[in-house]
């Protein structure tokens, strides 16, 4: 594990903490709660497929911080998929 590794889970797993502190209600439009930190939720991710030819996260990303997560790896059927069942297309 180099250096890297270990200081993004460091970040992701902060993040992660961070985040479980904060209750939103997903139905309401909400202000963000942080500028600071983007949380992808990766039941909603469809990495842009069917709309973009990139994930638009890594594309605008200033910091090339939108690393994949080996987690959760899906195929391109399964993310369109997604896209279909989110959007209702």
């Amino acid at each position: 594990m180099n250096a890297l590794t270990v200081m993004l889970a460091f970040q992701n797993a902060r993040i992660m903490q961070y985040m479980n502190q904060i209750r939103v209600d997903a139905d309401a439009e909400n202000e963000p709660v942080s500028d600071e930190f983007y949380f992808i939720v990766t039941d909603k991710c469809t990495e842009c497929k069917g709309f973009h030819d990139e994930p638009q996260c890594a594309a605008v990303c200033p910091v090339d911080c939108c690393v994949p997560d080996e987690d959760h790896v899906e195929t391109e059927e399964e993310l369109l998929a997604k896209k279909v069942w989110m959007h209702g297309e």
